[in-house]
C-alpha cells in the first residue's frame, strides 16, 4: 500500500537510483589537460556528448537496480519476498559502487590522469541502500505485527 512508510523508503531509493542516469559520477583530468566525464554509460569528453569509452556492465547493473526498485514497490502483498528482493538490491547497489570505482580508477590510469574529482552523485547508491535497509526494517515490523495478530485469533 502507498501509505506505508516502507513504500516511501523504497520510492526514495528508486528516485535516487533513477537520478544516476542523468548526472556525472566523476571528472578525470588527463595528462594532456583534457577533462573527461564518467557517467553510468561510460567515459565522455567534457565538450562532446559522444561516448569515448563505453561501459556496458554499469549500464546493465544500473538498469537492473532501478527496475528491481520499481518492482519492489508493488510487492507490498508479499512482504517476505519484498524483504529478500530489497536485500538483493542492496548488494547490487554496493556492487555498482565498486564497479564505478573500478572503472574510474582504470580510466584514470589509462589516461595517466593528474586528478580525479568525484561528484556528490556518487553517494546516491549509498543513500539508496540506507533507504532500502530502512524499508527492510519497516517491512519486518509489519510482518511481526501480522504474525502477532494471527496468533491472537
Amino acid at each position: 500500500m502507498i501509505q506505508r512508510i516502507q513504500t516511501l523508503y523504497l520510492f526514495v531509493s528508486f528516485i535516487l537510483m533513477l537520478m544516476m542516469f542523468f548526472f556525472p559520477l566523476a571528472e578525470i583530468l588527463s595528462s594532456e589537460g583534457q577533462v573527461y566525464t564518467f557517467r553510468f554509460d561510460g567515459l565522455h569528453y567534457i565538450d562532446h556528448q559522444s561516448v569515448y569509452i563505453q561501459t556496458i556492465p554499469t549500464i546493465i547493473l544500473l538498469s537492473v537496480i532501478v527496475a528491481i526498485n520499481f518492482i519492489t514497490i508493488f510487492l507490498y502483498k508479499h512482504r517476505i519476498t519484498q524483504m529478500r528482493i530489497s536485500f538483493f538490491n542492496i548488494l547490487l547497489m554496493l556492487g555498482f559502487i565498486g564497479l564505478s570505482y573500478f572503472y574510474v580508477s582504470d580510466f584514470s590510469q589509462r589516461l595517466e590522469s593528474e586528478a580525479v574529482t568525484y561528484k556528490i552523485f556518487d553517494a546516491f547508491p549509498v543513500v539508496s541502500a540506507i533507504f532500502s535497509y530502512l524499508a527492510i526494517r519497516a517491512i519486518g515490523k509489519d510482518e511481526a505485527l501480522i504474525r502477532s495478530i494471527d496468533r491472537i485469533r
